[in-house]
């Protein structure tokens, strides 16, 4: 079983910035496919940014030119550096593990992002 626990959230201003950690424990994710999602109260749980084994990214187009997402393997973890940010950018942002193989694939806890205006 793989463990993914989010850090890095808080209360930010417009503008401001800050950057989120998913660490992950239990296993080596150097082949999966990563991601962050957020959810907002009665809404469904949304792609932000993902990257694969190879590096490649991809990003929601509410946050290209914002947002970047990285992989460090060595230490097992991913994460999103958030610029420039907006107050519908608050959210519960969560990190997933995609499945591959027989790899069930995960997802962390979730850490709440709140940017005010």
């Amino acid at each position: 079983q793989v463990q993914l626990v989010e850090s890095g959230g808080g209360l930010v201003q417009a503008g401001g910035s800050l950057r989120l950690s998913c660490a992950a424990s239990g296993s080596i994710f150097s082949i999966n496919a990563m991601g962050w999602y957020r959810q907002t109260p009665g809404k469904q749980r949304e792609l932000v940014a993902v990257i694969t084994s190879g590096g490649s990214t991809n990003y929601a187009d509410s946050v290209k030119g914002r947002f970047t997402i990285s992989r460090d393997n060595a230490k097992n973890t991913v994460y999103l550096q958030m610029n420039s940010l907006k107050p519908e950018d608050t959210a519960v942002y969560y990190c997933k593990k995609y499945k591959y193989g027989t790899d069930p694939g995960s997802w962390g806890q979730g850490t709440q992002v709140t940017v005010s205006s």
